[in-house]
């Protein structure tokens, strides 16, 4: 094929297909999707939550799951965030280990912060432990004993 030339281009639409399934293969079950008043696709990993993901059509936010109760009955998700990659500017092999990469990172970072019920011993996540590192199932018997 002297003299022609043909290149293999991945449409922006397939590539960004590509990223949705890579990620589901990546980030901890399960995964929740949604789609983000600004249009972006959030994609929630873990039972409880480690890992938030928005992806945007130009780039990827990687975050570690983290939030703050602002009452007693509403808790409000306030993601840390890891790191941003423009996906579009990186070719797919380096792309595919920086959000590997992030992804680790996301989820070390969160399952460092889960402790120990004082009462039960079980490992919780913070915003599950509540007054002297109790969690709800304990928190509730101690109520009902006194």
């Amino acid at each position: 094929m002297t003299g022609s030339r043909h290149t293999l281009c991945v449409s922006t639409d397939e590539r960004f297909e590509q990223l949705i399934a890579f990620l589901g293969s990546q980030l901890p079950a399960p995964v929740e999707q949604e789609v983000g008043s600004d249009g972006c696709m959030i994609f929630t990993a873990g039972s409880p939550a480690e890992v938030v993901v928005h992806l945007t059509e130009s780039s990827i936010i990687i975050s570690e799951y983290s939030g703050v109760w602002v009452s007693l009955e509403r808790f409000v998700v306030k993601p840390r965030r890891m790191g941003v990659l423009k996906w579009r500017r990186l070719p797919e092999t380096p792309l595919m280990n920086a959000i590997t990469a992030l992804i680790k990172g996301a989820r070390e970072a969160r399952l460092a912060l889960y402790r120990p019920c004082a009462v039960c011993g079980m490992i919780h996540p913070p915003e599950a432990l509540f007054g002297d590192d109790v969690c709800p199932e304990c928190g509730e018997q101690l109520l009902t004993v006194h």
